[in-house]
């Protein structure tokens, strides 16, 4: 099925919503997978050689949160005509593929970096690992491109550089245009260069449409009780819904001296389980960052609670705030409607102002510009 047509086939049947913000960026991917079918005889997916470097550079799909760029992309990426591509978050793709490596590359002698990189030449880890990334891929796709820190600033330019001399074709997602990469970033002028050949060599798209799909898609269904197969299964269906087209995945949330590990994360779409959440040593700082990172966090299984589970309690307060102050969606399967979660313990009586919280923000204009102020 081409791109386009696996686009219509969702709008048909109501898995997505028509939003003429999509028409360039359509546009743009269909030209792409229009120039990569060009290439291969029909019916076969895509031979890639280093020799012939024909492969059209690709696509940056840029705009607000929400906006249906990493769904637009990965519904490419099911149907693009390519036997090795990859679909990654840019940051899992810079710890582990690039910073990973090349520290291997520097701890490794000549006769182990020849195993691990195959034929090299030189002491230059990049060209070896552009290589090495080609091999397992010809199309990457990154949801959420970004440049937060010093060490991916210096790397990436002479990375891309070696990508697409390759031959790699790159589709990314990303909240800012190219030129608003690492903005005010420590020693941004030495990255001014790569940040014109991203567009230089892909297709910038804007995707800012009027509507938020992400949200619109939990409108009416932010929490679910009780425990029981009817909400477990209606839950299930809210999180389906929010995470269609995208490849769910573990995520590793960076904080000061360690990493928030989040089990099932989608784009700007998370969930956990309340032990995770709210049993584990997690802190407001924490929470921050979750809100921060994700449109929407799902919690499962939250029970009631009583004075063994104060603590929890607390943390489950603390994560409610984080989120309601940020306007984001969080989405519950609890064990009772709010005003029941916690009626006897430390703090009881504090909590009525966060199951307030939690019931204003099933309200289906929550964290719209209109929505009422809080109660």
């Amino acid at each position: 099925m081409s791109f386009l047509s696996a686009y219509r086939e969702r709008i048909a049947d109501g898995r997505l919503v028509e939003d003429a913000g999509h028409t360039e960026a359509l546009a743009a991917l269909n030209t792409l997978e229009e120039a990569l079918n060009t290439m291969a005889e029909p019916g076969f997916s895509l031979p890639f050689t280093k020799s012939d470097n024909k492969a059209p550079p690709g696509v940056y799909l840029w705009g607000p949160v929400g906006r249906g760029k990493s769904t637009l992309m990965d519904l490419f990426f099911q149907n693009a005509p390519v036997e090795k591509k990859r679909r990654v978050h840019f940051h899992e793709f810079m710890q582990k593929d690039v910073h990973a490596r090349i520290n291997r590359w520097r701890r490794a002698g000549p006769a182990e970096r020849k195993i691990i990189f195959g034929p090299v030449k030189g002491n230059d880890p990049i060209p070896a690992l552009a290589s090495k990334i080609y091999d397992d891929a010809h199309l990457l796709c990154f949801d959420e491109f970004q440049i937060e820190d010093i060490a991916d600033a210096m790397i990436l330019g002479r990375l891309f550089e070696a990508l697409f001399a390759e031959g790699m074709t790159v589709v990314a997602t990303s909240n800012r245009h190219p030129s608003e990469l690492y903005k005010d970033g420590l020693n941004r002028q030495h990255i001014v260069p790569f940040l014109e050949t991203l567009e230089e060599k892909l297709t910038v798209v804007s995707v800012d449409g009027d509507v938020d799909h992400r949200l619109k898609g939990l409108t009416g269904a932010a929490y679910f009780a009780p425990l029981e197969p009817e909400a477990e299964a209606a839950f299930e269906r809210a999180w389906q819904k929010a995470t269609d087209a995208e490849a769910v995945r573990p995520r590793d949330l960076d904080m000061p001296g360690r990493s928030l590990h989040v089990p099932e994360a989608a784009g700007r779409v998370a969930r956990m389980s309340f032990k995770d959440a709210c049993e584990a040593p997690l802190g407001p700082a924490d929470y921050l960052k979750l809100a921060e990172t994700f449109d929407a966090l799902f919690v499962r299984d939250v029970p009631k609670m009583g004075p063994d589970k104060r603590n929890a309690a607390k943390r489950l307060v603390a994560l409610v705030d984080a989120f309601y102050e940020a306007k984001k969606r969080l989405v519950f399967l609890a064990d009772a409607e709010p005003f029941g979660l916690y009626t006897l313990g430390d703090g009881a009586f504090e909590f009525q102002r966060t199951a307030s919280r939690l019931h204003e923000m099933r309200s289906p204009t929550w964290g719209q510009a209109d929505a009422p102020a809080g109660l």
